[in-house]
């Protein structure tokens, strides 16, 4: 019995011949080239945005409130730490509106920690659309974080509404509208993100294990529930702290919302070169493993 084996080209010739197109076909498991990629998810862009609309509607459709969890969640957690280091603790000492302050600080950090640990399993998650379809596997990603940042749009809301309403209200000044970029900077930073431990989560499934105390750490070290300046002298560890992202970010919202006035230069640069360094080194170490992310081992 003799077995028909024929190279890729040669298959391509037998469907020409037979008045097939085939100037749609590729290798199955071969990674494309980088410009391919980005054409290829810039054609299923339709895709991703109905996905993510899609997804974010039956995320909380069993719960008898709905979406009003979006909502709700974030408050509790604000509400939990003033309690904690507001009311107990008494950690806002040189903060005049430490209300404003909890806030801001929980509601932003919060996303940008959803990215870091929902990130590790979304490639897990879709696994059988994976091994179904064949489409850019960066669409999983990318669509998990536009979810997360039309829910991001919800938290601002509200986030603004809150420090309005409460003690010590903050009045809307013409420097919240420097918000937007801040708020576009951090989805790209938290896409990045995603993108970067989307694979790593694929390769060292564990990682999601490391994550809880990594978050810990970035809290604490972030200033997100204490001015961690007062606290803080060593210059070493002062200048880490303010390479640090995620602080930056936060003092950059602070300083909008709170005190009326534009983020230093210096702010502006760090944030920057952290949300285009980890979106360009996130995006092609995803892309890099494109072929592996429907391997049945994993």
């Amino acid at each position: 019995m003799r077995t028909d084996v024929r190279t890729a080209p040669q298959l391509r010739r037998d469907l020409e011949r037979r008045g097939l197109d085939v100037s749609a076909l590729g290798p199955v498991g071969v990674r494309p080239s980088l410009p391919k990629y980005i054409s290829d998810l810039w054609e299923r862009r339709h895709f991703i945005w109905m996905d993510s609309r899609h997804r974010i509607t039956l995320q909380n459709s069993r719960n008898r409130l709905g979406n009003l969890w979006l909502i709700l969640r974030p408050l509790f957690d604000a509400a939990m730490y003033f309690v904690i280091f507001g009311m107990i603790l008494k950690a806002d000492r040189g903060i005049d509106n430490f209300t404003a302050y909890i806030i801001i600080g929980v509601l932003m950090f919060r996303s940008t920690m959803q990215s870091l640990s929902q990130s590790p399993g979304t490639l897990r998650v879709g696994k059988p659309m994976i091994r179904a379809f064949s489409f850019p596997r960066a669409a999983l990603p990318i669509s998990a974080q536009l979810r997360e940042s039309m829910q991001m749009v919800l938290t601002v809301v509200v986030m603004l509404a809150m420090i309005v309403v409460l003690p010590n209200h903050e009045i809307p000044r013409l420097s919240w509208l420097l918000v937007i970029p801040i708020f576009l900077m951090q989805c790209m930073l938290n896409l990045g993100v995603s993108l970067l431990m989307s694979r790593v989560g694929f390769i060292l499934p564990d990682v999601s294990q490391v994550i809880t105390v990594l978050s810990r750490v970035l809290m604490y070290g972030s200033g997100v529930i204490f001015p961690i300046d007062n606290y803080l002298t060593h210059p070493v560890a002062g200048a880490i702290i303010q390479a640090n992202p995620i602080y930056q970010l936060l003092h950059m919202y602070r300083r909008v919302l709170m005190d009326g006035t534009a983020p230093t230069v210096a702010s502006w640069v760090i944030l920057a070169v952290w949300c285009v360094g980890i979106l360009i080194i996130g995006f092609v170490f995803f892309w890099r493993g494109e072929a592996t992310y429907g391997d049945e081992q994993r």
